[in-house]
C-alpha cells in the first residue's frame, strides 16, 4: 500500500529510500480510506523505542503496533496489535463509541477487549528488533484469526456489537520506531 493511498490521523509516516513506510514519532495511526476488507498483512521492521514515550489514555506506557479493522472514526475501530512491551502479545480489542467520532471526544472511552476461543494457548513473544516480522488478520463469518510470524496467535469469535463497526482498514503504533509495509489482497 503505498503512502499516497493512506490518510494519516495521527503523527507521521515516510517513504524509506527501500520503499517501505518509516514511522518515528509516538504515535502513528492511519487509515486507508474507501478499503474495507476482511484480510490484511502489516509486514514490520521494529528498529526501538520511540525517542520520546507517551503513555496511552489509560496511563499505561505501552510500546505496541497493529491493524485497524472496521475503523469507522477514531471513537469505532476494532484493534488487532501485537504488543511488545511492558508485556508481550497479540491483543484484540474495540473501541465503540456510537454518538461519538473524534479521538478527542471519546479518549480511552469505549474500550472492549476481546479474548480468544480457550483452546487456544498461544504465547506470542515480543518481536525481535531489525528482524522482520508479519501480523495478518483474516475475518470470516464473525471468527478472527491472527497470525504473528505464521503461527496463529489470536482465534475467537467477535461479539455483534465489534461487527457492526464498518470503515476501511489501517495502522496502529505507540512508543516504537519502525518501518512497514501493508498489503490488503483484492476482492
Amino acid at each position: 500500500m503505498p503512502l499516497a493511498r493512506l490518510k494519516v490521523t495521527q503523527g507521521t509516516l515516510d517513504t524509506e529510500p527501500d520503499g517501505w513506510l518509516g514511522v518515528r514519532t509516538t504515535r502513528m495511526r492511519a487509515v486507508v480510506p474507501g478499503l474495507e476488507a476482511s484480510r490484511a498483512t502489516l509486514r514490520f521492521k521494529l528498529a526501538g523505542p520511540s525517542t520520546e514515550q507517551r503513555p496511552l489514555g489509560s496511563g499505561e506506557l505501552r510500546q505496541q503496533v497493529g491493524l485497524k479493522l472496521r475503523a469507522l472514526d477514531g471513537c469505532n475501530v476494532l484493534y488487532v496489535m501485537w504488543r511488545i512491551a511492558p508485556k508481550p502479545g497479540v491483543v484484540v480489542n474495540y473501541k465503540r463509541n456510537p454518538d461519538m467520532h473524534h479521538s478527542h471526544d471519546c479518549g480511552n472511552a469505549g474500550y472492549t477487549t476481546v479474548r480468544p476461543s480457550p483452546r487456544l494457548k498461544a504465547n506470542t513473544p515480543a518481536p525481535e528488533l531489525e528482524t522482520e516480522h508479519t501480523l495478518r488478520v483474516h475475518l470470516e463469518a464473525g471468527t478472527l484469526r491472527v497470525w504473528a510470524d505464521d503461527t496463529l496467535a489470536w482465534e475467537g469469535t467477535l461479539p455483534a456489537e465489534a461487527l457492526e463497526l464498518d470503515g476501511p482498514v489501517g495502522l496502529r503504533s505507540d512508543n516504537v520506531q519502525l518501518s512497514l509495509r501493508l498489503s490488503v489482497p483484492a476482492s
